[in-house]
């Protein structure tokens, strides 16, 4: 099977891309390479690709390859609010027509990456794909916005399956931490210590970087009537935890760390917990392997083996907002968030 991954070089992309090869899959990818010189070790692996702004694909870009798997996007809720028209412009708008040039090329499945953001404030209930949508951010709204238009484009030869993830964590080449638990292990590390920046109450559903790209993979493998326009959570089993729970976890792989609140701590909205049961009744061939414990400690030890500092961590290369603003500073990057070489 010929695929095709936008946003390949990102977060996801750099450690889903090699998995998708190793497993048989001819791949191919486009991005934007937004992040460029953010590397944390060797660079991803490398796989004939466009380098091209999602907002600019063509019918020729998707023609040949019969599954796409669509990453490409503003990744979190603090990028997407720097501009909340040009998150709708990359996460709803380039996204419905991507796909549109997809069912008019003949490309049979198309594989969404949404976020569990869209449950917003859904509180302390346990909440299938078929809970309310409660999103808060213009991220979030531009994820629940393209999963209804995939859903309306389906069609006998065109089949579209949205994953809502939940909130990753693990070693990616294209490190983030501006996730949870990469955050809080690095703070740890670095600093000793993590500083709640808010009262740690919220609810936030994990799943390693790795186990998420698995869950891909068994989607496209998985047989058409299983998964056709289907949405499900991807989340780690019984991997609902507390931000202070995850605290917790990174200042256990981090020995003699300790967590702190910040004075001006604020109450999150965000807070939402998620069930993983329709994933695994419908979609087989996929064992997680992770959870957040052996995370964190993967973390731990990766942090301190590439030595990071406080520097690195505070800086840019690994924080996609800070990386943003970076760009459009030195004027690398437009108001629109294009870049301006490419």
């Amino acid at each position: 099977m010929r695929v095709l991954v936008t946003g390949h070089l990102g977060y996801i992309g750099a450690v889903l891309t090699p998995m998708l090869s190793a497993e048989g899959f001819e791949v191919a990818g486009l991005d934007s390479d937004l992040f460029r010189g953010c590397d944390f070790g060797p660079p991803p692996v490398p796989v004939p690709a466009a380098t091209k702004d999602i907002r600019d694909v063509t019918a020729e870009d998707v023609r040949g390859f019969q599954a796409v798997i669509h990453l490409s996007g503003l990744a979190n809720d603090a990028l997407a609010e720097l501009d909340p028209k040009v998150t709708t412009d990359v996460n709803y708008v380039a996204t419905v027509r991507l796909a549109e040039l997809c069912r008019k090329a003949g490309v049979a499945r198309f594989l969404f990456s949404s976020t569990c953001s869209v449950y917003g404030g859904g509180g302390q209930d346990l909440l299938t794909e078929d809970s309310p949508l409660r999103p808060l951010t213009p991220y979030a709204e531009s994820k629940a916005a393209a999963e209804r238009a995939l859903h309306e484009l389906a069609a006998d030869a065109f089949s579209p399956v949205c994953l809502r993830n939940a909130t990753a964590y693990g070693i990616s080449p294209r490190l983030r931490v501006d996730l949870a638990l990469n955050n809080l292990v690095a703070s740890a590390v670095t600093g000793g210590k993590v500083v709640l920046q808010s009262d740690g109450q919220a609810w936030r559903p994990q799943v390693h970087v790795e186990d998420l790209a698995r869950a891909f993979i068994a989607v496209l493998n998985a047989p058409r009537e299983a998964v056709h326009r289907q949405t499900f959570n991807v989340a780690e089993a019984d991997g609902n935890y507390r931000i202070r729970e995850l605290a917790e976890v990174a200042c256990e792989a981090v020995p003699g760390a300790h967590v702190e609140t910040a004075p001006d701590a604020s109450h999150d909205a965000r807070c939402y917990r998620v069930s993983g049961g329709k994933f695994a009744r419908l979609v087989s061939g996929i064992r997680p392997e992770w959870d957040v414990h052996r995370g964190a400690r993967q973390l731990a030890g990766a942090y301190r083996s590439a030595g990071l500092t406080a520097g690195r961590f505070h800086g840019p290369a690994y924080r996609r907002l800070a990386w943003a603003r970076k760009l459009v500073h030195d004027g690398v990057l437009g108001s629109d968030l294009r870049l301006r070489n490419t």
